[in-house]
């Protein structure tokens, strides 16, 4: 039998596995649900069922059984980091090599094809992740949407908001996000719009899906809208800047790749490209390859293998 490697992106919304031969031809793709939680026995057995059905759909579509398969080596990156999902991945996953990381490591190596580079990665939150050529690591960012997250969506919520209120209660310019806060909060006031954002009818979530009302407000030609995402473009930024500093010679070449929902807006994505590229050295553009695809070049790099992948499919979070 061909030797098998196994990719898979485990995320808040869903999972994606990938399995390709030692060619690099992907032979298998599945999907399933959320796989970030290990909270609690249920926790857990959503975490362990995630894996399985997502890997288990792969499997059916490369002809093996994953009851019996063994692959040569296997890469799982999660949101919320790897410390208590190895022994959980280790029920379901049998592999010569089993690495457990995080979301930001294949994100980084799907976006650059498993070479140096940076990438910035902007939904709900917000974090800059890098590797240079002698595989040192940094990050810059992903503290959470009360201590960072500069630039995800609940921060481009909350800037929103913030603007909304000043023109409520006079102290800022005029803003079409008043009313259309006040219309998706189904609220009357703005003081009415806040007190329904601290109960649990309004989880972060949620809130942070009002990002795209600033986004909306921006395309219709609201000034104030529109400086909030080139405030958000230059935060982004800023994370892109600190990775380099850590890892890149000034002048040094660095690519910069961009992932996440945020960077669907054409302001906030021209502004954060034109931003990187002002530093000597970065090129910054979309990824290469989805975090499924990054996984599984980690699972080929495990075992020193660098090949081309070939058929990847759009299989997304």
């Amino acid at each position: 039998m061909a030797r098998l490697f196994l990719g898979v992106d485990g995320g808040k919304s869903s999972t994606v596995a990938l399995i390709g031969d030692e060619t690099g031809r992907v032979a298998g793709a599945g999907s399933a649900g959320p796989s970030n939680h290990t909270d609690g026995e249920e926790g857990r057995a959503k975490l362990v069922g995630a894996v399985e059905a997502a890997v288990g759909g792969a499997c059916r579509q490369a002809g093996v059984d994953l009851r019996e398969v063994h692959f040569e080596a296997a890469c799982l990156g999660f949101s919320g980091g790897p410390e208590d999902k190895q022994a959980l991945v280790a029920q379901t996953v049998r592999a010569g090599r089993l690495l457990v990381t995080t979301d930001a490591v294949v994100a980084l190596a799907g976006a650059t094809g498993g070479e140096p580079g940076i990438i910035v990665i902007a939904g709900t939150g917000s974090i800059g992740f890098g590797r240079n050529a002698a595989g040192k690591t940094a990050r810059a960012g992903g503290w959470g949407y009360i201590f960072g997250d500069e630039g995800g969506g609940f921060d481009l919520a909350r800037q929103g908001l913030r603007a909304a209120l000043r023109f409520e209660e006079g102290w800022g310019p005029a803003t079409k996000l008043l009313p259309m806060f006040l219309e998706a909060g189904g609220a009357k006031s703005a003081n009415e719009l806040l007190h329904r954002f601290y109960t649990a009818e309004f989880p972060r979530p949620r809130v942070a899906s009002l990002g795209l009302l600033v986004e909306r407000a921006a395309t219709e030609g609201d000034q104030v809208a529109a400086g909030i995402l080139r405030k958000a473009a230059a935060e982004l930024a800023l994370l892109a800047a600190a990775v380099r500093r850590q890892l890149f010679a000034p002048g040094e070449r660095a690519v910069v790749a961009h992932l996440g929902g945020v960077f669907r807006n054409a302001i906030l994505r021209d502004q954060f490209r034109a931003l990187v590229e002002q530093a000597h050295g970065n090129a910054c553009g979309p990824p290469l390859y989805p975090p499924a695809a990054g996984a599984l070049v980690e699972a080929y790099r495990a075992c020193g293998l660098s090949p081309r992948l070939l058929g990847v499919p759009d299989v997304k979070r």
